[in-house]
């Protein structure tokens, strides 16, 4: 894992930022701007190259979804121009990138979170209070990289003997390719969860309360991080509840104006993450020019 400022932060500070983060997906399009802006600064400066990939491929499917909203959504006051009769509304076009600009964000933001917050973080938080929740919750969200990794190897393996995707003629002997592949993959997650239970019986687990390695400390400037995040999260969870930050697009349009102090704090939230990292980007920097 690539690390960063904010990754090497508390696992309890990185667990509250992405709760936070996925719980205040707004609808306000100043709030998603920020949000999509925030999620995919971080994103490119967390993944690389990776992260690049994954914005360039979200975004044009993200664009199709707000063209595609008022095509099927017709409601709405102003219309732009007709499609084949229907309605094409100026509401509905606006409530479709907002939906676009919601999922991007809760995407990237939940790239990073596999990035940050890694298996031990989760057992390390939850190990003690739910220990059968949390090893399941890791396990599940460990088998999806783990099932893409192995069906690339699969993949390649089946190219170079010449039986890959691009090598076959028909589109039966595709389809047949592609079930021998999940054939593979799922005779592979089987016996995989076979030998972990083996294992951990072996080992003895669930026949007594077992201990923990505390690898993770609560320093001071983790303690500081904690109560910045929860008085941000509070300051616009209060907004919420009044108001500040209600859209309606259809069936009426209203978008409540911006309010400096939530709308502050938000930014502050969402950008947390990207301002750690450039900060050590750039202190890193000043010390390289001192030597």
């Amino acid at each position: 894992m690539k690390r960063d400022a904010f990754s090497c932060r508390h696992p309890a500070v990185n667990f509250l930022f992405f709760l936070g983060a996925f719980c205040m997906m707004l609808q306000h399009p100043a709030y998603v701007a920020a949000d999509v802006a925030a999620a995919a600064s971080y994103s490119l400066l967390l993944n690389g190259r990776a992260g690049r990939r994954l914005v360039l491929t979200l975004l044009p499917v993200m664009l199709l979804i707000a063209a595609v909203n008022p095509l099927v959504n017709t409601n709405g006051q102003t219309v732009l121009f007709l499609v084949f009769g229907r309605p094409y509304t100026r509401e509905a076009l606006c409530y479709g990138a907002v939906l676009a600009g919601i999922l991007f964000s809760m995407l990237l933001w939940f790239s990073c979170y596999n990035k940050v917050m890694t298996g031990d973080k989760f057992t390390h938080l939850f190990g003690n209070l739910i220990p059968t929740l949390s090893l399941l919750l890791v396990m599940v969200l460990r088998m999806v990289p783990a099932l893409l990794r192995k069906g690339r190897q699969i993949t390649g393996a089946r190219r170079s003997i010449g039986k890959g995707a691009a090598e076959s003629e028909s589109y039966s002997e595709r389809l047949h390719g592609g079930l021998l592949m999940l054939g593979c993959l799922t005779a592979w997650a089987l016996e995989g969860s076979v030998s972990t239970a083996d294992s951990m019986r072996s080992r003895g687990y669930g026949t007594a309360k077992r201990s923990s390695f505390e690898l993770y400390r609560m320093s001071r400037s983790d303690w500081v991080w904690l109560g910045v995040l929860s008085v941000l999260l509070v300051i616009v969870a209060i907004s919420v509840v009044f108001g500040a930050t209600a859209a309606e697009f259809t069936p009426h349009w209203y978008i409540a104006p911006i309010a400096p102090i939530p709308f502050a704090a938000y930014c502050i939230f969402v950008f947390i993450p990207t301002l750690l990292h450039m900060e050590e980007a750039i202190a890193w920097r000043i010390l390289r020019s001192k030597i």
